[in-house]
This record gives C-alpha cells, structure tokens and sequence, in this order.
C-alpha cells in the first residue's frame, strides 16, 4: 500500500466512523492531527528520495561541466534547480545542517532552533529533543504518522543522532563509511521495499575535501565519483516502472568548502549549495528562483540572515518540501517552507 492509498484509506474510515477523530498518531512523537489532501495533489508523488552531497562546492559543477558530471546535470535539466541556495545562517558545518534539512529548523535554540551545533559522535545531549530543550519533530515522524515507511542512508557514524532522537519513525537505518557500497544498499532497498521516504548522505567530496583541498583536482575526482553514485540512486529509480511515474527526487548539500575548510559561515564557497528537485509534474530545466518569485528571491553573493524578506532557497527547506509533495502537513514548530510555498512546479492556467 502506498502512502497516499493509507492516507486516502484513513481518511475514508474516519468519515464512515470506523476509526476515532481522537485516535493517537502511529508514532508517539508525530503530529496527531489527521492529514488531509492538499490543493496541490495533482501528481502522484507518494515516494520522495532525499540524497545530500555532503560539502559539494557548487563552483565544482561549472568547472567539471556537463561532461564530467552527467548525472547531477542530468537532475537540473530534468527537473528545477538553483546552484545559489543557502546553508543554515550560524553554521556551515555538516550535523547541523543536515538537522536543519529534515527538521526544518534553524540551529540556535534560544530562537526556536534544533539546537544541534556540534559536529562529531557524542551521545550527549543524547537527541535532537535535548539539544532543543523542546519537542522536535521531523519529516520523518511526520511520513511515519501518516503510515508511510522511511529510511536513513548515511555514510558518517554521527548521523546516529537521528536514529536516538525518532526511534520509532525511522523504519531502516543503514550507516555505511564506503559511500559505493551505500548506493548500492540504496539501490537494493528502491527495488525491494516500498517507502514513502529514504534520506541519502553521501560524503565522498568532503572527506577529499579535508585531506586534499576543496576544489583541488582530487577534490574535483571526487565529485566525479559521487556523481556516479547518485547514477546510481537516480537511474534505480528511473528504470523501475513502479516508481520512475511515483517518486521525486531531491538533492542538496550542507556545505560547500575552499581550502582546507568550510567551518567559516561567512565565506561564500562554504554558505552557498546547490538546491534540485526532479520527478512527476516539475517542468525540465526550471530555475527555482523563477517559478518563486513571489516566495523567494535569489541572494546573489549574500549570505542572508533569516529575517530576509523573501527568503533564499535553503536547505532546510528539504523537509517541508517533501511533505508537501507527499501531500503531508508541515513538520510542527518549523520555519523554513513552513507555509509549504516553495513551488516546484507552475501556477495551474
């Protein structure tokens, strides 16, 4: 059964009676409130697969070209992109960002954050919950509320953090530091199991990055190989026929890096990264600045605080945008694509 047949199928045995306004959510820590259809269901996206390239400089992408980089090309041809989103505003480091991208959440706590500001395996705060001081939710409690089945895919042992902190909304958790062998666990899983929702770390052009030099010619090989792999992701999907007409594929990164590093949050080559959504209903080569422009704007070289009005694309905005393309709330207590207005697809005539 897919996500939207259960949803379609709750809703259904709620109106005759058969199952309580008031029941309890399926995941202790999701939102209890019954998801209904949105206006915007007119394609049948009921499986989102999530990959972030883990400190893909997007200066990589125009130096190596189309030739060099097929598969990532390919994605921003095939669907709507922009090269000039945002990372989370205080930190360009990797665990911060990725929380932001399935929390929807900015990282100081004080103003409403995750909390999440470090970046290695500690076990305290032990969760997300407890690094906010609050209740936390995610896109993937939200998908597990709805009964849709989800996965996480990382390729660094810190990402554990999630696992602790939605015990009961994360179906599958695979770590693995070989990212080729990751991909193919992914790959297996696509063609084995049906979820609504896979979360893909990816970390190959950081972890070059950091013993060579973002942007160095090894750096740049490494990106070559991760774009093969997301290939391989993105090519499981399109040559299965229960999926190529059901799933979206988005992809962005948490940092990007010059140097030796990309812990400085006020460096364009590490605050700039790259936003992509492909799949039912998103127009082939669309600038997602374009398509928002009313929502959104393009920061040129700015890096932008969160009071900017309209907001850049962000990372952070993965969550809620896949949510919405499943035809699911927003996560409770987010900020970014909160109102589910990042558009990937155009006005109906």
């Amino acid at each position: 059964m897919t996500l939207r047949t259960a949803i379609a199928s709750l809703l259904a045995c709620t109106a005759v009676g058969l199952v309580p306004t008031s029941a309890p959510a399926q995941v202790p820590s999701g939102d209890p409130t019954l998801p209904t259809p949105r206006v915007s269901a007119d394609n049948a996206v009921d499986s989102v697969v999530a990959i972030s390239v883990d400190g893909l400089n997007t200066d990589a992408l125009d130096k190596l070209g189309r030739a060099r980089t097929p598969h990532l090309h390919d994605l921003m041809d095939s669907g709507a992109s922009t090269l000039n989103a945002r990372t989370e505003h205080e930190l360009t480091i990797t665990l911060p960002n990725h929380t932001g991208m399935v929390t929807g959440r900015r990282v100081e706590a004080t103003t409403g954050g995750h909390g999440v500001t470090w970046n290695d395996d500690r076990r305290r705060p032990a969760t997300v919950q407890a690094a906010a001081g609050q209740r936390v939710e995610s896109v993937f409690t939200q998908v597990a509320a709805a009964g849709g089945s989800t996965a996480l895919f990382a390729s660094k042992t810190k990402f554990s953090l999630w696992k602790r902190s939605w015990p009961l909304a994360i179906d599958t958790t695979r770590i693995q530091l070989d990212n080729s062998l990751l991909a193919r666990s992914v790959r297996r899983d696509l063609r084995d199991h049906e979820r609504a929702f896979r979360f893909v770390h990816l970390s190959l052009p950081d972890a070059v990055g950091h013993d060579h030099g973002f942007m160095s010619p090894r750096y740049l090989r490494a990106v070559e190989q991760v774009d093969r792999l997301v290939g391989v992701i993105v090519d499981a999907v399109r040559s299965d026929n229960e999926l190529v007409g059901r799933t979206a594929i988005i992809l962005t990164s948490d940092h990007g890096g010059l140097g030796d590093s990309h812990s400085d949050a006020r460096k364009l080559a590490n605050y700039r990264v790259a936003f992509m959504v492909a799949g039912p209903g998103v127009p082939a080569g669309a600038d997602l600045y374009e398509l928002n422009a009313d929502d959104y704007g393009d920061p040129g070289k700015r890096r932008t605080t969160y009071r900017r009005t309209p907001p850049p694309v962000r990372n952070g905005d993965l969550a809620n945008l896949t949510l919405d393309l499943l035809d699911l709330p927003a996560v409770p207590g987010s900020e970014h694509n909160s109102s589910l207005d990042l558009d990937v697809s155009p006005p109906p005539a």
